[in-house]
């Protein structure tokens, strides 16, 4: 499919007005000028709120009124129930027993229905979501597969682009790659010139595997501390978008995330392991070049006593 072009992603960022912050970019020490997307400070501590938020508001009024349902690891949950609430409509998120405890307790916090499927994150959340769709007659917003979503995501990387022109390379995690796909979208379409470096766990190399297959491959059974990066495979909407921009890949450890949850505590910033993963590879030394460089930050929703185990 073509991804969103510059008019759908300026109307996208139109909607967003009143819902989601424009989020700053926080300057890194150093010598190379770097700087931080601070997505973790958008209203559910995540730049999912853009995505979801665009598919909820662009939905028929009364598919709408009757609902909605997602699956989640927690994140995009939380956006749809934000959104959800906002409406005055009914939300249900359907998430893995693993999901972080702040994940869920933020949903149902904002109104939503949480139902809890399945060990860890899987296909099983989306079966489950679907029959819900039959049940109830709940509209699904897909976590990533999505236009709407994918168009609103790239909302975020659309304002890097215009608040900062002198940035010549973006650094983005990649799970089922609605970010991934929305940011590349809005650099085919503004700035071509701008490199993207797109950053996955070492334990779930979806990416790296899709690029060597040249197609989508759905990896089970990985591990990592960024557990909103657990998609088992890049989507299939997602990927031709971001087959045409990516050209490099970064994978970092999960001693590399938390190496990077320290540095970013110590900067004052409480990130959570997903939203670390480009900072990590900074750190790592895996952005080459001297041009200016912008690390997303996707998010900052992590269990207390986890993340102080993590940071120390």
């Amino acid at each position: 499919m073509s991804g969103p072009t510059l008019t759908s992603l300026r109307e996208a960022h139109a909607g967003l007005v009143g819902v989601a912050d424009r989020t700053p970019l926080l300057p890194l020490p150093g010598e190379r000028a770097v700087r931080l997307k601070a997505e973790w400070r958008q209203p559910i501590g995540a730049f999912k709120i853009r995505g979801a938020w665009t598919a909820v508001s662009r939905l028929p009024d009364a598919d709408r009124a009757r609902g909605v349902v997602t699956s989640s690891s927690g994140n995009h949950g939380l956006g749809v129930a934000y959104a959800a609430q906002r409406h005055g409509i009914p939300c249900v998120v359907v998430m893995p027993e693993s999901a972080p405890a702040v994940k869920v307790a933020g949903v149902r916090e904002l109104g939503g229905e949480v139902m809890l499927v399945g060990a860890t994150r899987g296909p099983e959340q989306t079966s489950r979501a679907e029959q819900l769709v039959v049940e109830r007659g709940l509209t699904f917003i897909p976590p990533y597969d999505h236009l709407d979503v994918i168009t609103g995501q790239g909302t975020c990387g659309l304002e890097i682009l215009e608040d900062w022109p002198e940035v010549g390379t973006l650094v983005v995690p990649v799970g089922g790659g609605g970010l991934l796909a929305g940011i590349c979208a809005a650099v085919q379409a503004f700035r071509p010139d701008v490199r993207v470096i797109a950053v996955e766990p070492h334990g779930v190399p979806k990416l790296s595997a899709a690029r060597m297959a040249g197609h989508p491959v759905d990896l089970a059974g990985g591990t990592s501390l960024a557990d909103g990066l657990l998609t088992r495979s890049v989507g299939t909407l997602t990927w031709p978008i971001i087959a045409q921009t990516v050209r490099e890949v970064a994978a970092v450890t999960d001693d590399e995330i938390q190496t990077a949850m320290r540095y970013l505590a110590g900067q004052g910033f409480k990130v959570e392991p997903s939203g670390a993963v480009t900072t990590a590879a900074w750190l790592a030394g895996r952005v080459s070049g001297t041009d200016a460089v912008a690390l997303v930050a996707t998010g900052g929703n992590v269990d207390p006593a986890r993340y102080q185990a993590l940071v120390g």
